[in-house]
């Protein structure tokens, strides 16, 4: 008699045990759930590029979240301009803003004039210097 009362708590037991993780495993997956659609709706901002004396129609929009400026063919914005490096500076988007960081170019980036020593935020209308090559930065606000 102990025997089958004993047993019949061990089964309770685990039935315990595995409504737990059940119920575990529906809020994580809730959780995740939730995450995702939160960053689905967290839409990156376009950044369009145009070069200095280029024509409206020769700008380049993008929606990626990182781009690479410089002579390599991996960049998305490139430059074919012996003052450029092969990979001269990095674009990112973090934290809803736009950053830039020069990439240990030869010959630096500036943002406005200023060369560039940390990675920092970009806003619309500010200009890019790589090399000798001026960029001019929009970026689509956000709403």
């Amino acid at each position: 008699m102990v025997a089958v009362f004993i047993f019949v708590l061990r089964l309770l037991m685990l039935l315990v045990l595995l409504s737990f993780f059940g119920w575990a495993i529906f809020t994580m997956w809730r959780d995740l759930k939730f995450q995702t659609q939160s960053l689905v709706a967290a839409k990156i901002p376009y950044i369009t590029i145009l070069r200095e004396n280029d024509t409206a129609e020769n700008k380049l929009t993008f929606t990626q979240p990182e781009l690479h400026i410089g002579r390599d063919a991996a960049c998305e914005v490139q430059l074919s301009d012996d003052t450029v490096s092969n990979q001269h500076a990095r674009l990112w988007f973090r934290n809803k803003q736009w950053w830039i960081e020069d990439l240990l170019s030869t010959n630096g980036t500036f943002l406005n004039d200023e060369r560039l020593e940390t990675p920092t935020i970009l806003i619309s209308g500010d200009e890019i210097r790589a090399g000798k090559v001026l960029l001019f930065i929009e970026i689509q606000s956000q709403t």
